[in-house]
């Protein structure tokens, strides 16, 4: 069992449960697996690839989270929908976890805790040889046990429903981090855009107290124009920062470099 959960080693789980913060970046525009190996440059602990908010397929995501996972970097994919067809076959070709969009229950984050775990926790299918097992074949139970322990289910936080029940959420066995999502969440707050609201203040004091009772996480997503704000969430307990997709930051870096020649222009 032991050498099984070396391979299996989730770096963002290990990270957390020692208390510390971890910094993720979003994929959306990369279709290339060079985007994990610069993500690993960067300094990133994780990334997410976001097929909720883009076009990219299950094969191009999978093969992202595969050249993640190799090099230490811990590969989620946010699922466009919460079905089978979508959670399933990303854990099966490589993701190390899942974020699930527009959880509003304690019954639906169960339901979402069946299509990740195996049994007896879950009613995942068997699949057999993964990546993530470096396509080896071990002893089902022991896989099984494994593949649980090590795949995380991440559910966002972005609706009022959630946020009234959010200690019921975050307290279901097999949900591992909350992700708010401050731009969803702000706007059925009705309060679109005002990040510096108490009320987006409060939800996040809210599910960070709502995690720490039970031994949980919660991260930051939404905020990555606000290094402010994300600091003092972080401060208050947050320990999974989103910081920004790899098109956000591909567009500073080009406006920055075009603003320098312009203003050296004489």
């Amino acid at each position: 069992m032991s050498g099984l959960s070396e391979i299996l080693r989730n770096h963002l789980k290990e990270k957390l449960a020692r208390g510390e913060v971890a910094a993720s970046m979003i994929v959306r525009l990369c279709r290339g697996v060079e985007i994990a190996q610069i993500a690993k440059t960067a300094g990133f602990d994780t990334l997410y690839v976001d097929m909720e908010h883009n076009t990219l397929s299950i094969g191009e995501a999978c093969q992202i989270c595969v050249a993640a996972q190799a090099i230490g970097i811990t590969p989620l994919v946010r699922v466009p929908a919460n079905t089978p067809d979508y959670i399933g076959r990303v854990l099966d070709g490589g993701a190390m976890g899942v974020i699930t969009p527009h959880i509003r229950s304690a019954d639906e984050a169960r339901r979402m805790v069946k299509l990740v775990k195996f049994p007896p926790i879950g009613d995942r299918s068997a699949a057999g040889a993964m990546p993530q097992l470096q396509y080896r074949s071990f002893p089902p139970a022991e896989t099984n046990a494994a593949m649980n322990a090590a795949t995380m289910l991440v559910v966002m936080l972005e609706t009022v429903a959630a946020l009234e029940h959010v200690e019921e959420i975050i307290a279901v066995d097999g949900v591992d981090m909350l992700l708010v999502g401050s731009n969803d969440l702000s706007n059925e707050m009705g309060i679109t855009g005002q990040y510096d609201h108490p009320r987006l203040r409060d939800a996040f004091g809210r599910a960070i107290a709502a995690a720490r009772a039970v031994g949980k996480h919660v991260g930051i997503g939404g905020l990555a124009s606000r290094n402010d704000l994300m600091a003092q969430f972080v401060k208050m307990g947050a320990r999974y920062v989103s910081t920004g997709t790899d098109m956000g930051f591909l567009q500073a870096a080009c406006a920055q470099k075009a603003k320098f020649v312009r203003d050296t222009t004489v």
